[in-house]
C-alpha cells in the first residue's frame, strides 16, 4: 500500500507550456443537476473549471441553468431533455445531484464512450448502476468510480465490514475500473496495482457537495494530465483533502465552495516542469 504525500502533485501537475491554449487542457462534460440537486452539478462543474480544464459544458435540467450562468460564467449549458452528443468530450462526470430516475443518461454516456474518454461515475450514477440494469462498459480501465461506504455496498454487494483491501481489490478488478473508496482513510484502487492510500481526510469534509466537487476534480485532471491514470485519480483526489485539511486548521467546517476557490493557488504550488 502506498500512502500518498504532496509528491504525487509534483508528479502529476505540470507547468502549462507557454504557447498553450484552452483546447490543450481538454473538454469535460459533467452531467448532474436534477429540479433538487441543481448545485450537485454546479459544485461539480466549477471544481472542474478552477482546477483546470480547457471546456467545460454542463448538461443539468433547465431549471439550474441561470443559476449556472450566474455562479459559472466560464461554463456552457445544454438542457439534457434535449439530444445532445457526449462522444466529443475527453471526459465526463456523471451523477452529480443526477436523481434516481435519469438512468438514460447513464446508459447514454456509458454506451458511447469512446476508446480514449474518460468516465466518473458519482453519486447517483452509482446507484443507478447498482440496480443492475445492464448497464455495459465499453471501456472499463477509463472508468472511475466514487462511492462512499453505502455506494460501494450497492455497486458491490459488500457490507461495510467486509470492505476490505482484498475484497475491494476484488471488486475493482471484476470489473476493469478504478475505485475511490471514499471514507476516513479513502483508499485508491485499479486492477493489477497497488492500492493507494489517504491519510489526510479531516471531519471538516463532512458537508454536503464534498464528493460533488472531488469528482469534478477528478474529471478535471483527467482531461489535462495524460501519464499514469491512476496516478492521475490519485492526485486529484489527494489535492481534495489536502486543501480541506489546511482549512481546517482555521475553519470548523471545510465547505467545498471553499475548497474550489483554492484550487489553483495550490496546483500553482505544487506544478513540475
Amino acid at each position: 500500500m502506498i500512502e500518498l504525500t504532496d509528491e504525487i502533485l509534483k508528479t502529476v501537475i505540470k507547468k502549462r507550456p507557454r504557447d498553450s491554449y484552452k483546447g490543450t487542457y481538454g473538454s469535460l462534460l459533467v452531467v448532474g443537476g436534477n429540479e433538487q440537486f441543481g448545485g450537485a452539478a454546479i459544485l461539480s462543474a466549477s471544481a472542474a473549471v478552477y482546477a483546470g480544464s480547457g471546456l467545460v459544458t454542463v448538461a443539468t435540467a433547465a431549471c439550474n441553468h441561470s443559476d449556472l450562468h450566474a455562479r459559472l460564467p466560464e461554463a456552457m449549458v445544454i438542457d439534457w431533455t434535449e439530444d445532445f452528443a457526449t462522444s466529443k468530450y475527453d471526459a465526463v462526470v456523471i451523477g452529480c445531484g443526477l436523481g434516481l430516475t435519469r438512468g438514460d443518461l447513464l446508459e447514454k454516456v456509458l454506451s458511447n464512450q469512446t476508446e480514449n474518454q474518460k468516465i466518473v461515475m458519482d453519486g447517483s450514477a452509482l446507484t443507478i448502476f447498482g440496480r443492475g440494469q445492464g448497464f455495459r462498459m465499453k471501456f472499463p480501465q477509463h472508468i472511475v468510480l466514487t462511492p462512499h461506504q453505502i455506494e460501494l455496498q450497492r455497486i458491490s454487494g459488500l457490507e461495510i465490514e467486509q470492505q476490505n483491501d482484498e475484497s475491494i481489490q476484488r471488486f475493482a478488478d471484476s470489473l476493469g475500473v478504478t475505485v475511490v473508496a471514499k471514507s476516513s482513510e479513502t483508499r485508491i484502487f485499479s486492477p493489477e496495482r497497488e492500492t493507494f492510500l489517504l491519510t489526510i481526510g479531516s471531519p471538516a469534509q463532512a458537508t454536503g457537495g464534498m464528493g460533488d466537487t472531488l469528482a469534478g476534480m477528478i474529471g478535471s485532471f483527467l482531461t489535462q494530465f495524460h501519464s499514469d491514470m491512476m496516478e492521475t485519480v490519485s492526485a486529484a483526489t489527494y489535492l481534495h483533502s489536502r486543501i480541506a485539511h489546511d482549512l481546517a486548521k482555521n475553519y470548523y467546517v471545510a465547505l467545498p465552495s471553499k475548497i474550489i476557490s483554492e484550487i489553483p493557488k495550490y496546483m500553482k504550488r505544487f506544478e513540475s516542469s
